[in-house]
């Protein structure tokens, strides 16, 4: 700390009047990463924002080369008095996030003190997610600091100013109405304090649905919430939460927000509303947390209240398991390998003896007999997870071949990182199945998809009829779809390649002319010769493109799995697409996600009478509600793998209606069909 007579002298060295008085001097310390950084380049800003104007700018060199090594960068962002500032990354794409990678910070000041931080931010965004921040008075400082390799493109940003806001908080009544944190869905500002005294009509209670929570900052417990945090009848609230709700006994409640002086996040959205004690989710079933869910909801095996309340209590259905601890779970998820029951019991009776080895069938064979290069178990289970995998074991159905002829034991080998075939041939090929960007949508019972998040959808347009089928980008030249989009109709000879165009890099429908969607034409069409349009076996198509495509950060292709790659019963899938929301409704603009799961084949052929062949599998949510639907065709079925790599595992091809309870999608399942596409793309 500088010594106070000589801070006098520095700045009045003659000592004449007026003088310098200083009461007191307050060091906050400099943020240690950027304070002892030595750095061979350094670039300093200075914006002031116009009246009614946004301004702009960027990482130097931005967007046509990276921005420099070795550098700390300063932005010194100003607006005028009495105003905040609002900031937003428009793109943002630094090295993935280390402890000594490249990074940027963002200060509620003009110094790089670490108590003002309102973010750290590296890393790579998808353009949709939320980067706005406002600052708490007319100032703001942006820093990037880099080191010594890599090569980003950078940041582009824009800011301007708003009136700074006089009143946070206030009165609410009515029957039910909606309030937010400040600005938002931009992230609030530090140092707020705002209070909302909601009132109802009397002889009504009141409650308060919080839609969207995120109020978390980084090292803070969310049991505690000693920083940024909600309180209401005495209770704090903070992190990522999802849809929850806090009643009251009478017609009144008071929320409270508080915002301490450092990082920020984006707040919540919130209604209240007006409800009878008596009835308070009139024709629904109430959870404990207050939340109202439909009543068919109510004992289906799955968690619809966050406190499970709805699964509690329950008398269990000729279809349904008993667990242990008295939940019912649909029978087909016994012994599925998967832990339903939250205590194990569904999976307890399918267990071997203690040395003992379960195979995936559910045959047992002694613990000696796994890992010795046999296949003991006869579907290759007890050698495909071994951790030292023999050089060579007899090939089968089910075991990955090495381009040299080798076969290993191991299940799925193909780029999982690891070199498992000594000519390291299952680890070729594999630039794909990636996205470019980290962070995840923070979208809460939504299912539109963030821009970039599945790059390897492509929307099939018909010229005069928009979008068709969907499909899925297996190379720079190949897609893969279902056979029945290409099937003659009114007079249409869908086969015909020159009617169709694919957009690749595609979120919102309505977006078709954003400079990252590329578009090509289609130079054929490729049908499987056995494709039955009763039965809708081998229910699957590749196209090429007249023109490869350029890879991007919203243009990549998916992997295809290996013949003998396995996708366990129970797992959990991603589908995606434009289709209808609703069975006989509009279709999305937006392109939309639903998880979903694997489902036992000998089950799903009971559900749907005995539809099923070896070339397609059943996934969906038998409580039904979310399925693919009409304009979803020909698109993907996406397995996320151990290795955070993505696989197309199916194809949308046939259901009966969309969503409905016990009837499940069906899919065309992409090992039984591997064979016939590397005939056609050589892939």
């Amino acid at each position: 700390m500088a010594d106070k007579q000589s801070l006098v002298q520095r700045w009045n060295p003659r000592l004449r009047n007026p003088m310098l008085k200083v009461e007191s001097v307050v060091a906050f310390p400099a943020d240690p990463s950027i304070a002892y950084s030595a750095r061979n380049q350094s670039c300093m800003f200075a914006l002031h924002a116009k009246e009614g104007e946004v301004t702009s700018f960027t990482t130097p060199g931005f967007p046509n080369s990276p921005y420099p090594n070795n550098a700390l960068c300063y932005w010194a962002l100003r607006a005028d008095a009495g105003s905040v500032i609002s900031l937003t990354f428009k793109t943002l794409e630094l090295e993935q996030c280390m402890d000594d990678g490249d990074y940027i910070k963002v200060y509620n000041s003009l110094s790089p003190v670490e108590p003002h931080t309102l973010v750290r931010l590296c890393g790579n965004y998808a353009p949709s997610y939320n980067l706005t921040f406002i600052s708490s008075q007319n100032v703001m400082l942006v820093t990037l600091v880099t080191n010594k390799e890599g090569r980003f493109p950078g940041f582009k940003a824009e800011f301007f100013q708003l009136p700074k806001m006089k009143v946070c908080g206030g009165t609410l009544r009515g029957e039910s109405g909606t309030f937010t944190t400040p600005y938002y869905p931009a992230h609030y500002p530090p140092a707020m304090d705002c209070v909302w005294n909601i009132e109802v009509p009397p002889k009504k209670n009141v409650k308060v649905r919080f839609n969207m929570f995120f109020v978390l900052e980084p090292g803070t417990p969310v049991s505690s919430c000693t920083k940024d945090y909600v309180q209401i009848n005495g209770t704090k609230y903070c992190g990522e939460r999802s849809q929850f709700v806090v009643a009251s006994t009478t017609n009144r409640i008071e929320v409270q927000f508080h915002s301490d002086h450092s990082h920020t996040d984006s707040g919540f959205s919130a209604e209240y509303l007006s409800y009878d004690s008596s009835d308070p989710c009139p024709g629904k079933f109430t959870c404990n947390t207050g939340r109202c869910i439909d009543r068919s909801m109510r004992c289906d095996g799955w968690l619809d209240c966050v406190d499970g309340s709805d699964e509690r209590s329950c008398t269990c259905t000729d279809q349904q398991f008993k667990c242990q601890n008295g939940w019912c779970k649909p029978k087909f998820w016994v012994c599925d390998n998967v832990n339903d029951c939250g205590d194990n019991s569904d999976e307890l009776q399918c267990s071997c003896a203690a040395d003992s080895f379960k195979c995936s069938s559910g045959k047992c064979i002694p613990e000696a007999q796994k890992c010795d290069g046999k296949d003991d178990c006869g579907d290759g289970s007890d050698e495909g997870s071994c951790s030292n995998v023999p050089a060579a074991i007899p090939c089968k159905d089910y075991t990955y071949k090495c381009r040299n002829g080798r076969c290993i034991g191991k299940q799925n080998p193909e780029c999982d990182g690891e070199r498992d075939c000594e000519d390291n041939s299952d680890e070729d090929n594999c630039n794909c199945g990636t996205r470019s960007y980290t962070r995840k949508s923070r979208i809460v019972g939504g299912q539109d998809s963030e821009v970039g998040e599945w790059p390897w959808q492509v929307s099939l347009h018909v010229k005069g009829q928009g979008h068709i089928c969907g499909a899925s980008l297996v190379s720079e030249s190949w897609l893969v779809s279902a056979a029945h989009c290409f099937l003659q109709l009114q007079g249409i000879r869908y086969s015909d390649a020159n009617l169709w165009t694919a957009y690749l890099g595609l979120t919102d429908q309505g977006n078709r002319n954003d400079p990252n969607v590329q578009t090509r034409k289609i130079k054929r069409i490729i049908s499987h010769p056995y494709f039955n349009d009763y039965t809708y076996d081998y229910d699957i198509a590749v196209l090429e493109l007249q023109s490869p495509v350029t890879f991007s950060s919203v243009v990549q292709p998916i992997c295809l799995p290996d013949a003998t790659h396995s996708f366990p019963v129970g797992k959990d899938l991603w589908v995606t697409g434009w289709g209808a929301t609703a069975e006989g409704g509009s279709e999305a603009s937006v392109l939309q996600k639903a998880e979903i799961r694997l489902i036992n084949q000998t089950v799903c052929n009971q559900l749907l009478t005995d539809q099923l062949t070896p070339r397609m599998m059943c996934v969906g949510v038998l409580t039904g509600g979310v399925d693919a639907c009409q304009g979803d065709s020909g698109g993907p079925l996406v397995s996320v793998e151990p290795s955070s790599r993505m696989f197309l595992a199916g194809v949308v091809s046939w259901g009966e209606g969309c969503a409905q309870r016990n009837k499940p999608g069906v899919y065309s399942r992409l090992t039984s069909l591997r064979d016939w596409i590397k005939e056609q793309t050589g892939l």
